[in-house]
């Protein structure tokens, strides 16, 4: 079964959703929140390797003041639950984003949560925290910028895609095969735009908060129905080098 070794999800709906049912829209963000273990487990039990989830972008400070202070108290609540759920569960947890705008008790649980993880071999769980794609684009540019100065990269021939996507928050992370978003939109709200230029992109109606095990397996099975293609060359076929290495992603 060709299984995507590496999913992204967006999680789009949790207001919505609340909103459908009379209760106020924080309640569908604890609802969302307690649906990633859901998640974990079924990508864990399909052999899903690594899975990346946008919990909140560097667009979501402009959000109504109240709601971002439920949201930044709901993160650290869900990251004591991270910590526990990883040890049970055996996931190694990363963060990718600038955790540099968040209370100093946040920043101090999402080092607990990726220390203590960091030997695990199971699922490879990234959560996407104050994360904007073009903010980690041109922190990876300052960052190779340094480099440059700092006599790292001697030469602006030794930039690479390879040298660059080192630089990312990404790095030893590959490429996402696929990118879920659900709850009825179709954009990728500057998500993972270096990381997806590969992936199959695939939308459903389902708000996150209801997104089953059920609902993960039939965006894989229309993933397994797709041709992968890699600068114009199917799977399997002779590819270049930079090409040989998205596809092996």
């Amino acid at each position: 079964m060709d299984v995507p070794r590496h999913v992204a999800i967006i999680l789009d709906g949790n207001g919505r959703w609340a909103k459908s049912r009379r209760m106020p829209r924080n309640y569908g963000h604890v609802r969302g929140a307690a649906n990633v273990e859901t998640i974990c487990r079924a990508a864990d039990d399909m052999g899903i390797q690594y899975l990346t989830v946008y919990l909140f972008s560097t667009e979501n400070w402009r959000r109504n003041p109240e709601e971002v202070t439920s949201l930044m108290k709901l993160f650290h609540s869900y990251t004591r639950t991270c910590i526990r759920q990883a040890r049970e569960n055996n996931m190694r947890c990363r963060v990718i984003g600038d955790p540099t705008a968040l209370d100093a008790q946040l920043q101090a649980s999402l080092r607990e949560l990726v220390e203590s993880s960091k030997n695990n071999t199971g699922l490879n769980f990234q959560l996407a925290l104050n994360y904007g794609s073009r903010d980690e684009i041109v922190r990876a540019v300052r960052r190779t910028a340094q480099a440059y100065r700092d006599g790292s990269i001697h030469s602006l021939d030794e930039i690479t895609e390879e040298s660059f996507s080192a630089m990312l928050d990404t790095a030893d992370i590959p490429d996402p095969d696929l990118l879920i978003r659900t709850a009825g939109e179709q954009r990728l709200s500057n998500y993972l735009l270096w990381q997806l230029a590969y992936a199959e992109l695939y939308f459903t109606d389902v708000p996150w908060p209801d997104f089953s095990k059920k609902d993960l397996e039939k965006a894989v099975e229309v993933y397994q129905q797709r041709t992968r293609r890699f600068g114009g060359l199917n799977a399997g076929e002779e590819d270049s080098p930079q090409e040989a290495r998205l596809h092996k992603g």
